[in-house]
């Protein structure tokens, strides 16, 4: 995501550059030399393309009124923008949907899409497309593995060096 829309930003035109008008008043010979930018009509500062990804693949109604202007702004300025975000939306819907047919027709339409990091992501998915069937279809999740896990490395990385294995069972084994 960065990638597209880090286009958006010229070596004169910084992204924390605030834009004094954003419409465009330069002749269209300068513009098309100049790089495309999604302007934030609220402050008239260009838009990151860090707060961009974000926007991306939050949902229409989990967006505020600051941030559905951004994105209007976003799909206003980039076509790559509108298709990332209609892939994105579409992958959350497959995985709610738990329905491994929806996943086989948006892991074509989005190597079709000519975005390379959805080509790239879609890619890495049909390396092991059976455990994503599986992710996908179901019920079962290794949160909780994942989180036992997680508590284990941190608390090896606290007393690395300075705990024995006898007080590194103390810990473990609750009271």
């Amino acid at each position: 995501m960065e990638r597209l829309l880090g286009k958006w930003r010229g070596a004169k035109h910084a992204a924390l550059a605030p834009i004094a008008n954003p419409a465009p008043t330069v002749s269209p010979v300068i513009t098309t030399a100049l790089p495309l930018r999604a302007i934030d009509p609220a402050t008239g500062w260009a838009i990151s393309p860090i707060v961009g990804a974000a926007l991306c693949i939050k949902p229409r109604g989990m967006l505020t009124a600051r941030q559905a202007v951004k994105v209007a702004a976003l799909k206003n300025a980039s076509p790559d923008f509108v298709a990332m975000r209609a892939l994105a939306m579409r992958f959350r819907g497959v995985l709610r949907s738990k329905d491994v047919k929806r996943l086989d027709n948006w892991l074509d339409d989005a190597q079709r899409s000519g975005i390379y990091a959805m080509q790239r992501f879609a890619r890495t998915l049909r390396s092991d497309i059976q455990a994503v069937r599986n992710a996908v279809a179901e019920p079962w999740s290794n949160g909780q593995t994942e989180g036992q896990i997680n508590r284990l490395k941190t608390l090896k990385r606290a007393m690395y060096g300075r705990a024995s294995a006898e007080l590194l069972r103390a810990r473990m084994i609750p009271l």
